[in-house]
């Protein structure tokens, strides 16, 4: 029964759905119909707001737009204004200036034209005067002439006589005006001069304390035993002529006790030969094939030295950055000796006088002591190439790229060219102080003698000098003249030619002072 009636509903139901379905979409419709028309109606009442909101914002803009527009203008109108009344007051300025400037122009005016008449009016007077003095001219000049003419009758002589003779004396009276002035300014300079110069070379000599040693072409090697020189000699001298042969040196064994003397001009050799034979002597060994060795060893030991005496010597000198080339040549001047002078203490000495020197004077003093150290370099040069000691100084620097006034040091030290600056001069100084101080050098007698005998040839080969004496070791020449011959003034030029001649034909270290003595007496007698 129930089943049944629920089956009867469920086909009622069933029967009554698309009823149900399209009553429902019916009412959907509407409803939908009604919420566009609602939403429609929002949307006119938010648009017309917006509208009027966009109409009362634009009415805002435009009247601050307007009230912009009516500042902007004030402030332009005030700005035209203010240029306007500037331009006004620079014309007025500009109008008064031009004003005053032709105010000027006119007082200008008025002045030249007061300046042409008075030009004008000292023309006039200046023709009138000029006339005058053309007419006085030639009234002097009719005057002279007849002066001449009685001066002439009354000396006896014409004009162009009288104008020699006038000339003659003239030029007497100039030459010995201007020896007396030569020697007047000389002694001047030499006072001042001797008295800086003493005072520099005193105080750069008071500074150094060198040591000399004189030095020959020999060297001695001592012997343990007389024993000893057999094994040298070698059975048939043939050790000795190897060892010889090896080193290029003389070997002289005599009958001097436990000594051998080695022999050689050339001081590197005879260095590289004494240390071998030492070598060789202590060792014991002693063999063509041994000292063949031995000498090669004592060759680089050598070398080396050389190398570092160079640079000690360089360093204790104050001179840096020399090519390594030079370097060695300053090594190689320990062995060579110049009048028993040893050349690189000779060379350190001038560098330490130079430096010194220069240091008072205000100048370079690297530069000086650099040409000074380097100014003999040419000297360990000689022996093997040819040329003087300054030109193959001169080529070796140039070659290692000295600076130019180190060459022009090395060069002009002999005055063999003309000196380019004052540290050239210093180091010629610094060389002839090194060379000529007592103790420095040595000379054999010849020399000394033949260098007396010229001096006193030189200065008595002049007219008007009666004796010559060559003194202080012939460092002073002191020369007696004839008063009748030879006068004051003369003495000046004397002295000076008689040292020019000196320097032309002798050579001597140092200098030589040239001293002229001119003695005047009157006598009388009461009777």
């Amino acid at each position: 029964m129930n089943v049944t009636a629920i089956f009867a509903a469920l086909g009622a139901l069933i029967v009554a759905s698309p009823a149900f379905f399209i009553f429902g979409r019916r009412l959907g419709r509407a409803a939908e119909l009604r919420r566009q028309a609602e939403a429609k109606a929002t949307a006119q009442d938010v648009a017309k707001r917006v509208v009027e909101d966009a109409e009362r914002e634009a009415e805002n803009l435009r009247k601050s737009a307007v009230v912009a527009g009516k500042e902007e203008l004030i402030k332009l109108r005030e700005t035209f204004e203010q240029e306007a009344r500037g331009r006004r007051e620079e014309v007025e300025r500009e109008e008064r200036r031009l004003e005053e400037r032709e105010t000027q122009l006119d007082r200008k005016f008025d002045a030249l034209d007061q300046r042409d008449k008075e030009l004008s009016r000292r023309q006039s007077e200046f023709g009138r005067r000029e006339k005058a003095v053309a007419e006085r001219e030639g009234e002097l000049d009719r005057l002279v002439a007849d002066e001449r003419r009685r001066l002439e009758q009354l000396a006896g002589m014409s004009a162009q006589d009288a104008k020699g003779e006038l000339i003659r004396r003239m030029e007497e009276e100039a030459q010995a005006d201007a020896a007396n002035r030569i020697r007047e300014i000389r002694e001047t300079a030499r006072r001042n001069a001797e008295r800086e110069a003493k005072k520099i070379v005193a105080l750069a000599i008071q500074r150094i304390a060198a040591e000399h040693t004189a030095e020959s072409t020999v060297s001695a090697v001592s012997l343990p035993s007389d024993e000893m020189k057999g094994r040298i000699i070698g059975r048939e001298g043939r050790n000795i002529r190897a060892f010889e042969l090896a080193t290029g040196v003389d070997v002289i064994i005599d009958d001097t006790p436990d000594t051998v003397v080695v022999s050689c001009f050339d001081p590197i050799r005879r260095e590289i030969a004494r240390l071998a034979l030492e070598k060789l002597v202590t060792d014991g060994r002693i063999h063509p094939g041994r000292i063949e060795e031995v000498v090669n060893k004592s060759r680089k030991e050598v070398d080396t030295q050389i190398v570092e005496i160079g640079e000690e010597g360089a360093y204790e000198a104050g001179v840096h950055g020399l090519h390594p080339e030079l370097i060695k040549l300053v090594g190689r001047m320990h062995w060579r000796t110049s009048y028993g002078q040893n050349i690189l203490q000779h060379s350190k000495e001038v560098a330490w006088l130079a430096g010194i020197m220069a240091s008072e004077l205000g100048l370079d003093v690297a530069m000086a002591k650099r040409g000074a150290l380097l100014h003999d370099i040419g000297k360990v040069l000689t022996h093997e190439h040819e040329g003087t000691h300054v030109q193959l100084g001169v080529e070796v620097a140039t070659k290692y790229g000295e600076n130019p006034l180190v060459v022009n040091c090395i060069a002009a030290h002999h005055d063999d060219v003309p000196h380019e600056s004052e540290i050239s001069v210093l180091v010629q100084a610094a060389d002839a102080i090194s060379g000529s101080r007592p103790g420095a050098r040595r000379e054999a007698f010849e020399t000394y003698v033949k260098r007396l005998e010229g001096l006193e040839r030189i200065a008595s080969s002049y007219k008007g000098v009666e004796r010559v004496f060559a003194i202080q070791a012939g460092r002073e020449v002191r020369v007696i003249v004839t008063p009748d011959q030879i006068d004051d003034p003369r003495m000046t030029t004397l002295s000076e030619e008689i040292a020019r001649r000196i320097e032309a034909e002798l050579q001597y270290p140092g200098q030589i002072k040239v001293v002229l003595i001119r003695e005047t007496r009157a006598v009388d007698f009461a009777r």
